[in-house]
């Protein structure tokens, strides 16, 4: 009998400064803008994750506030937890082993950077609720649940 197909859980942080500017960054893999984020790994927790993948990808500490959305890429089968963060600082590494840029943004300047998928993103963090939302890693499908 075959494996069933399986989920694979990531974590992203639509981190915000005191300017309220979002801090997105340019991926070295595919070249997209996203807010940062990856792979959850076994023996942590959402937060941890968060904090974790921030940190690689910007240099950046973050406080992690609260869960915003969750995603799932059906393409994929990549279920995304993303979260509201806070920076105490604007300075950010521009260039990782996994970024080629990061940079921080306003709310409009995201509509122009980042595919829909990952544009909603950021506006579900402004948001007082919780957004659950498909895509097919780059257009949103119809259904939403927030």
């Amino acid at each position: 009998m075959a494996e069933p197909v399986k989920h694979s859980v990531s974590v992203a942080g639509v981190v915000l400064n005191e300017a309220r500017q979002v801090l997105i960054i340019q991926r070295k893999d595919n070249r997209h803008w996203e807010p940062p984020g990856g792979v959850l790994e076994i023996d942590e927790s959402p937060q941890s994750g968060v904090r974790r993948e921030v940190k690689e990808e910007t240099g950046l500490d973050v406080e992690v506030d609260t869960l915003t959305g969750v995603y799932k890429n059906v393409e994929k089968g990549v279920v995304a937890l993303v979260f509201r963060c806070f920076a105490s600082t604007s300075s950010v590494e521009t260039a990782t082993s996994e970024t080629i840029n990061a940079q921080w943004v306003d709310r409009e300047t995201v509509d122009k950077l980042l595919d829909e998928a990952y544009a909603v993103r950021v506006h579900d963090a402004f948001e007082a609720t919780v957004a659950v939302r498909t895509h097919d890693g780059v257009v949103l499908s119809g259904d939403v649940d927030s």
